[in-house]
Order: C-alpha cells, then structure tokens, then sequence
C-alpha cells in the first residue's frame, strides 16, 4: 500500500508557460495514476490556482503566441475528479489574496493554517514545493 503524502505547494507559476502546467501538479497526477495516495495544500502564491476560470490567456513575445496557456483551476479538477485527490487551500492565504471562496473550484476544501500540523499528521511523508 501507498504511503499518504501530503504536498504543500506554495511557489506558483513555476515553468506554467513553458510546460503549461505547473510541473509539482502534473507530477502528483502521474504519481496518483500510477497508484500513489497524495493529498494537495495551496498556500502562498499557489491558492490562485484553485480560482475558478483564471488563466493566462493571450500572452506573446514578439511574434511567438502562446497557443496552449496554462489553465490551473482545469489541472486542478482533473486532480480532485479523475485523480481522485483531495486539495485543500489555506484561508489566511485566500484572505491575504483578496480571494473569496465563492470565486473557487467548488471541491476546493478551506482549511486554517492552525490546523496544518494535524493534517501534517495524518501523513507518512510531506513535500513543501
């Protein structure tokens, strides 16, 4: 059986232009589809991503048009329905975000920063991106 990782991701937007994923969230989908049991926690910059319809539409340099941007809030409903994975979003974080939990993927589930280390807990291991 899997060991329970719990992975905190707080660095947003890392590569997501390049790749047009972030590269922790594409990595948890393939670990989950391969049988691993992960559960996510934004915090940080990275509870943008749980805002329902944001993304990076109609960025270019120079003649280069991205054609494929980055879409968050999709990679995390793939996460939550296909992956069966449970995301959690801090809400201090959203507060100091100016973001209100009526702007989020509905399965996002709201949790205080006090009770992090309990999650923390339930855990075998735990990744902080």
């Amino acid at each position: 059986m899997a060991k329970k990782t719990l992975n905190i991701v707080e660095s947003a937007y890392r590569a997501v232009i390049e790749q047009q994923d972030d590269t922790i969230l594409w990595l948890l989908a393939a670990m989950q589809g391969a049988g691993a049991e992960h559960t996510v926690v934004l915090r940080g910059n990275a509870v943008n991503y749980a805002v329902n319809g944001q993304g990076a539409p109609g960025l270019a340099v120079g003649d280069w048009k991205q054609t494929q941007p980055p879409r968050m809030d999709r990679d995390l409903v793939d996460l939550m329905e296909k992956r069966k994975m449970t995301v959690f979003a801090i809400q201090e974080d959203l507060a100091a975000h100016d973001i209100d939990a009526g702007e989020l993927l509905p399965a996002i589930k709201l949790i205080s920063a006090k009770t992090l280390p309990k999650l923390m807990a339930e855990h075998a291991i735990v990744s902080h991106w």
